[in-house]
């Protein structure tokens, strides 16, 4: 688990709600403060909807952006946000495979982005959870190194 401040904070609000930066990431949850708190949880609603696909247990962020920016859109600055993201579970694979990890990726919760702000300052808390309880954090310190990775190559300023 690291910790980063986002030094930009216009820039990172940016990537998050105007660009595609994340959206291939499972919004897992989040809170939006402006006139009044708003929660929003990512679990799909599966009985809503009519067909038989297949439906992941998140919405991807590329499905909630809008919505969030249209909640926070508008000449104030909200008051605070959180959201939570997590790794899809291909692209999970896809780490643990990229690391020569020896690790099922079915024991694998989720790889997460906590994404906070407080009014303030802006920042992110890496996060990992397994469905079994693990000592090895090979894959906790894989995934602290490809999110800095990530914020580079994207070019999100950051401070550790």
């Amino acid at each position: 688990m690291i910790a980063l401040t986002l030094t930009e904070i216009k820039d990172f609000t940016s990537h998050l709600l105007l660009k595609d930066t994340f959206d291939s990431f499972y919004f897992i949850e989040g809170e939006i403060v402006t006139f009044n708190t708003f929660r929003i949880d990512g679990f799909i609603q599966k009985e809503f909807f009519d067909t038989d696909t297949d439906l992941p247990e998140y919405s991807y962020w590329k499905n909630i952006r809008e919505y969030c920016f249209s909640l926070i859109r508008g000449k104030r600055t909200p008051l605070s946000f959180r959201f939570i993201f997590s790794l899809s579970h291909k692209n999970i694979a896809r780490l643990i495979e990229q690391n020569h990890l020896p690790l099922d990726p079915a024991e694998i919760q989720g790889l997460y982005l906590n994404i906070r702000f407080d009014g303030k300052s802006l920042a992110c808390v890496t996060g990992s959870s397994f469905k079994t309880f693990s000592m090895d954090k090979t894959l906790e310190h894989a995934w602290d190194e490809m999110v800095e990775k990530f914020f580079r190559q994207k070019q999100i300023a950051f401070e550790k």
